[in-house]
């Protein structure tokens, strides 16, 4: 056999916003992936998942570039908590990880959480300080805090021992000390340096490469061990069905083989791989044959799944199963039935709703699809709200119409029989004079101080607080601190039911008939009401208009013009001035909705309602109540 390719597998971790993507692009367009005349986008690997439209999940994830003789693997990592479980899985494939830290923020909770689990998996980092040129830079603390984290989280001697390096992910430089970066800024103040990935001024990131290079070896050469393979993410085509992705960590897999996969309840079972795929810069492409340390991608195994180890079938070897976590919220998802239902989807229908949902399933393993009593309603379940909504966010970029409840925190039992919730850890920062509003609400909310301190007019505050309690709590939280506060939360553990917690305590405002509103009516009505419609809304019946400044729903008619008579003053009508509606996102939607109440998603629009759109049907609904 030739002589073994030298591949090392890394993956980048940071927070959201710390500059992943922008580093991936600097390693791809600093490699020769692009011919010079290329049209080359920006954030070119992003994998956010709005861009999930079909196989681009598949390119996303993975690319590779080559640096010498050695060809890298890089493996994209999301920095949002509610995909942890992906992050988890990713980790188990990678040689050494770079964690990317913002001279300014220093490490965040996400980095945290990945770091841990990169440490868990013995990996030795290596630290890459980004955005130095930023004004508020400050690269000494945040190196220091980087050293009590990793202290924290018991990293042993080899791990603290990592190599620091410093860069401008968006100008393509990275450098051993932030010295050599000041020099080229001098002639540059009043400049805006621009943005380039492929570097500038005679730097680029040639350091990081060697740091790799140097600082994890080339995976070792078991090219004539038994194959052993095991899968580490999933993907769909829709022509050649489900791929599995994973490393090989012993042997070679050929395409047209047949292997034996161990299955997660123990039994093995033989199957046959269609065709081999490896990546060559962002493209995948068919091989004949991956050798031990690659990362690739067979396609023929329709059942594959997450920790199933594809072995030789002389011998087969399985490696330990991968454990995914489980969903903390659940909503139901249901087929629109409101007046206007259909009049813009494609897919309207229930059976639309579950092939597309089945087909989520595919390659979303944190996902949970369950069958109710409704044939017009599925049970869906997930990691957090960003993880569903971005699922409906999708569904309704692809022409779905569909209704989905408030979001349910999913309980389980505890070993005593206990009913336990989950708790998330929250860091927040506020400005000083803000901090105590957003303490007591936390406190309203069963949120447990942990710790709380203050530098530069700004107050960082980390609680545990269980789930149910940040339930709507964001559009909150952005109106007490003025939209200077940022939070980011992340599952921490399940533990014992901390007791009720106060939901939304204004009513809303419900509109009476079908029509279109007025500016006369909604003017009137805006002195009680917090509008969500403009003058021009289509609106009906049942459907929820704006928000009570008192705590009881209010039936109320925007349809109403303004009673011709020959008394009129000339102009009066068009000077009528209106406050801007409030404009829901999905997730402020979600949040927003109390139990009785749905969000009614169509391709062009996102709309809020009552369950039961008749008045007299809402009277009765809430008088069994009382009785009750």
């Amino acid at each position: 056999m030739a002589n073994k390719q030298k591949i090392i597998n890394i993956a980048v971790i940071a927070h959201v916003d710390a500059g992943k993507s922008t580093l991936v692009d600097a390693f791809l367009n600093q490699s020769g992936v692009f011919r010079d005349n290329e049209a080359v986008v920006d954030c070119v690997m992003d994998s956010d998942d709005i861009e999930r439209e079909r196989g681009i999940t598949i390119y996303s994830k993975n690319c590779s570039v080559m640096h010498d003789d050695v060809k890298i693997n890089i493996v994209d990592t999301p920095g949002h908590a509610d995909f942890s479980s992906e992050v988890e899985r990713i980790i188990k494939t990678v040689d050494t990880v770079i964690l990317l830290v913002d001279s300014s923020e220093g490490p965040m909770p996400q980095t945290r959480f990945v770091l841990k689990k990169s440490l868990e998996q013995g990996i030795n980092p290596i630290l890459l300080i980004n955005k130095i040129d930023k004004k508020d830079a400050r690269i000494d603390e945040v190196v220091d805090e980087v050293y009590e984290l990793f202290m924290d989280l018991e990293a042993n001697d080899e791990q603290l021992d990592f190599p620091i390096l410093y860069g401008i992910a968006r100008q393509g430089i990275v450098v051993y000390d932030p010295e050599d970066v000041r020099d080229i800024q001098i002639g540059e103040e009043e400049k805006k340096i621009k943005k380039s990935a492929r570097g500038m001024n005679g730097l680029d990131i040639t350091p990081l490469f060697e740091t790799i290079i140097k600082h994890a070896n080339p995976y070792p050469d078991l090219n004539e061990e038994p194959l052993q393979l095991q899968v580490s993410a999933l993907a769909y085509d829709d022509y050649i069905g489900r791929l599995g992705i994973g490393r090989v960590t012993k042997g070679v897999v050929k395409s047209g083989s047949t292997v034996a996969v161990a299955k997660e309840d123990g039994k093995i079972e033989q199957r046959k791989i269609n065709q081999v795929f490896v990546y060559r810069g962002l493209k995948r492409m068919a091989v004949e044959q991956a050798e031990a340390g690659d990362i690739v991608v067979i396609s023929g195994i329709s059942d594959i799944s997450i920790g199933e180890t594809i072995c030789d079938t002389a011998s087969p070897d399985p490696l330990p199963m991968i454990s995914i976590e489980e969903p903390t919220l659940s909503m139901y998802f249901m087929v629109n039935k409101s007046p206007f239902a259909g009049k813009v989807g494609k897919f309207v229908t229930s059976r639309h709703i579950r092939e597309r949902l089945n087909k989520e399933l595919e390659v979303n393993v944190g996902l949970k699809v369950e069958e109710t009593d409704s044939t017009d309603s599925f049970k869906v379940s997930g990691r957090g709200e960003l993880h569903l909504s971005i699922l409906i966010e999708n569904m309704r970029r692809e022409g779905y119409e569909l209704a989905v409840s408030k979001p349910e925190v999913i309980m389980r039992r505890g070993e005593q029989n206990q009913i336990q919730e989950p708790v998330e850890e929250v860091v927040l920062s506020v400005p000083d004079e803000y901090a105590g509003s957003v303490i007591s609400k936390l406190n309203v909310r069963k949120g447990l101080m942990q710790e709380m301190k203050s530098e530069n007019g700004f107050t960082r505050l980390e609680y545990l607080v269980p789930t149910r309690g940040l339930l709507g709590y964001r559009s909150e939280f952005i109106n007490d601190t003025r939209g200077e506060g940022t939070m980011v939360r992340r599952f921490a553990k399940f533990d014992d039911y901390m007791g009720d917690i106060p939901q939304r305590i204004n009513g809303v405002a419900i509109a009476q008939e079908e029509g279109v509103a007025t500016p006369y009516a909604i003017f009137n009505i805006s002195e009680r009401v917090q509008m969500f419609i403009e003058p021009g809304t289509k609106v009906y019946e049942g459907m929820i208009i704006g928000m009570n400044a008192r705590s009881e729903d209010m039936v109320v008619n925007p349809c109403k013009a303004k009673k011709a008579t020959n008394m009129r003053a000339a102009g009066s009508d068009d000077n009528i001035k209106l406050a801007p509606a409030r404009v829901f996102t999905l997730e402020e939607a979600l949040e927003f909705i109390d139990d009785d109440e749905l969000v009614e998603i169509v391709p062009d629009d996102i709309r809020l309602r009552k369950k039961l759109l008749k008045e007299l049907e809402r009277r009765r609904s809430r008088n069994i109540k009382t009785e009750e």
